[in-house]
């Protein structure tokens, strides 16, 4: 469900009722721990945490006009997802993530590639995320981007 706000405070009046507090939460989650260089945006019709085109002038390589994205939280129909490339594309950190999940959460984990569902606000394991934003600097993100698209280049 992408949402046509072009704005992050036109997307955060969007949200439900029953969701704001929670999806608040993880927003100011997500911020305080994003390292330096990422920035806030919408993208892709939901809130985004990506690498500027001052920082990384490349862009995304399927739009060069986006700038790179790293992370990013939706309200969806069912649940709030919480995105996350670098779980996607660094094994470590997702192995890192998938055993960490139990010790935060009671709910069995929810996950796609880079895709973190939780059905209630309730359910999401905060500290988790936090500890997860700050697993990964822009420079780390950047260097794991290329080396994944240049391998799926060959």
């Amino acid at each position: 469900m992408q949402s046509k706000a072009t704005t992050v405070a036109e997307y955060l009046n969007e949200i439900p009722e029953e969701r704001k507090e929670g999806f608040n939460k993880l927003r100011n989650v997500i911020l305080e721990n994003l390292p330096e260089g990422f920035q806030e945006s919408m993208g892709y019709g939901m809130m985004g945490y990506s690498v500027p085109h001052s920082i990384y002038p490349k862009g995304y390589h399927c739009d060069p006009k986006m700038p790179l994205p790293f992370a990013g939280m939706a309200s969806q129909k069912n649940f709030i997802a919480f995105y996350h490339m670098g779980i996607y594309a660094d094994p470590e950190l997702l192995d890192w993530f998938t055993s960490e999940f139990p010790k935060y959460s009671k709910k069995k984990l929810d996950m796609g590639k880079s895709c973190v569902r939780f059905k209630k606000p309730e359910d999401i394991p905060f500290e988790l995320i936090g500890e997860l934003m700050q697993k990964t600097s822009v420079n780390d993100w950047i260097q794991l981007y290329e080396s994944a698209f240049q391998k799926g280049k060959k």
